[in-house]
């Protein structure tokens, strides 16, 4: 606002104000060298507050001041200074560590003016001679109280001060109410400034998490060097002195420890008692516990995860296993109705082989060559595949008789140059490899071996045989049908009935029939069974067939011996 122009004066404009800016102002001056000195020599809180107070103080000097006389002051021992209550005895009592030094030079100033030698034996008091005068109390007091290292040794052990710790009892039921003033006095001893408050039951839990952290690494300036038993400056010697030292420090440290312990155990005692730290760990629990359940749940939705996957894996394999199954069945059916159908057309060539033989009468009117031609035709029934069949009917049924005949014995001696004895197996040879496969059955140990090592041993023929050698014929056995091992038992037979002159008619395939006679009961069922692959119907066809072979080479033997008579 511009000032209002005198009379005679005008008031002019030359340029527009600027508004006002905020600027940050840094300490400087006599400020900043006094926070530099602090902040270098690590100075306490109560020293820089001194300092702060001491600085401050000049500039209140109109301060309402109240000085409290102390009752008890003449009464004092001069000798006994030490344990005398300095802000006492300058009349401040009431605000002891709070004082400034103006405050304390002000109190001093009025104590003196009241209780100066000169004055009391001016008005006619008897004084003590040298220092055995109270007044040396209050010398001594701003001595101590004017010395900002002094008067921190003295606010060390502050008579005044109530060191207790609250006991568990006082604390359970109002605990706000009886830890806050505890740690509101002891908060004068901190190094720190800002201290935490203690707060309320509805401080969250950084509040309280940051009062104990503080307390629990709680700095304190608190020092006992007041209560020294020992002055250095009145030692004799530098050997003295250090003695003095050294009992010194280790006084201190000990107070300095017993301070130390109980600061710990009130902060202990209120870190157990305190409701919110329960109601914290409480909720810490829960949600641990919550946290703990969620990954249970995870992990067990996990595993339902992975027995579903793997269930589902299980099933896949499954299916794909019945449906490789069912495939397999349905080739195997394939393949059963097809060597069905081949079954039955080669049954309905062999018989149709017989028909047209027995057409034809076997091409022979002899009866023993008739025999002789029906035993090569069911040689050949037996060994033909189905094409050699078909051909050779073709052959029979187009063809006369003669060439059907020449057709006949073509397709026989083929069949006996190619697997009638067996390339290097003679009669005895095969015998023998029928002896010995059922001498040494499937299980035995290295079969094979064991087989072509028996033939070699009992061989007449000098062929040695290996085990592959013996393999491939008893399979090739085997493929030609059971009838290859009837006909080399027939002629072992044979050739017995001629060394010893027995005559014993035994066929292989008769044998079921001798089992189960006429009076047996289901005798032709019981046959089938006894008969692999071969039904009912089937066996007495055989049987019948077999009869007529035994009539007609009987017959041939009948009219063999009349000829020879």
């Amino acid at each position: 606002m511009l000032l209002t122009a005198l009379d005679g004066d005008e008031t002019a404009v030359f340029k527009a104000a600027v508004a006002s800016v905020q600027i940050q102002v840094e300490p400087v001056g006599r400020w900043f060298e006094a926070y530099i000195k602090r902040r270098n020599r690590t100075a306490s809180a109560s020293f820089q507050e001194l300092e702060e107070e001491q600085q401050s103080s000049e500039e209140s000097e109109d301060e309402e001041f109240v000085l409290q006389e102390y009752p008890m002051l003449r009464t004092l021992d001069p000798k006994d200074w030490k344990n005398q209550d300095h802000y006492c005895v300058l009349g401040l009592p009431h605000l002891r560590y709070k004082a400034t030094q103006k405050q304390i030079k002000t109190a001093h100033k009025g104590i003196v003016l009241k209780h100066h030698p000169d004055k009391r034996k001016a008005a006619g008091e008897q004084i003590g001679e040298g220092d055995n005068d109270y007044f040396t109390c209050i010398t001594k007091a701003i001595e101590i109280l004017s010395d900002p290292v002094k008067r921190r040794a003295f606010d060390s052990v502050d008579p005044t001060f109530d060191n207790s710790v609250p006991s568990k009892n006082e604390g359970k039921e109002n605990f706000t109410e009886v830890y806050a003033p505890v740690f509101e006095r002891n908060a004068r001893w901190t190094s720190k400034k800002h201290v935490p408050k203690l707060g309320t039951m509805e401080s969250t839990f950084e509040e309280v998490d940051n009062f104990y952290s503080f307390w629990y690494n709680f700095d304190s300036w608190r020092e006992f060097s007041y209560l020294d038993e020992e002055e250095k400056d009145k030692a004799e010697c530098r050997d003295e002195r250090r003695w003095i030292e050294k009992q010194n420090r280790g006084s201190r440290a000990v107070r300095k420890k017993e301070e130390m312990n109980r600061m710990r155990n009130l902060v202990d005692s209120a870190y157990s008692l305190d409701p919110r730290i329960k109601k914290f760990k409480d909720e810490e629990k829960a949600r641990k516990e919550a946290e703990k359940k969620a990954k249970v749940e995870a992990k067990k939705r996990e595993q339902e995860e992975k027995e579903r996957a793997r269930q589902a894996e299980i099933d896949a394999a499954r299916l794909a296993k019945e449906k490789e199954e069912e495939e397999a069945r349905q080739v195997a059916q394939l393949a059963k109705k097809e060597k069905e159908i081949q079954k039955k057309a080669i049954k309905k060539e062999r018989q149709k082989l017989r028909t047209s033989c027995k057409t034809w009468n076997y091409f022979t009117e002899e009866e023993s060559d008739s025999v002789k031609m029906m035993e090569e035709v069911e040689k050949l029934c037996d060994r033909l595949e189905l094409t050699s069949l078909q051909s050779l009917n073709e052959i029979l049924a187009l063809g006369s008789r003669e060439d059907s005949k020449v057709a006949v014995v073509k397709q026989v001696q083929e069949e006996e140059e190619g697997g009638g004895s067996g390339k290097g197996f003679n009669e005895e040879d095969l015998q023998m490899l029928i002896k010995a496969v059922n001498l040494f059955p499937a299980g035995t140990n290295a079969r094979w071996e064991v087989i072509a090592d028996y033939m070699n041993l009992h061989s007449t023929s000098g062929t040695k045989r290996t085990a592959k050698d013996v393999i491939i014929k008893a399979k090739s056995l085997q493929r030609l049908d059971p009838k290859q091992k009837d006909d080399t038992n027939r002629k072992a037979f044979e050739k017995f009935n001629k060394e010893h002159a027995v005559v014993a008619a035994t066929i292989d395939n008769a044998q079921p029939s001798e089992r189960f006679d006429g009076d047996t009961a289901e005798r032709w069922e019981k046959i089938a069974e006894t008969v692999p692959g071969r039904s009912k119907k089937e066996c007495m066809k055989r049987y019948k067939e077999l009869v007529e072979m035994v009539k007609a080479k009987k017959a041939a033997q009948d009219v063999a011996g009349k000829t020879k008579k």
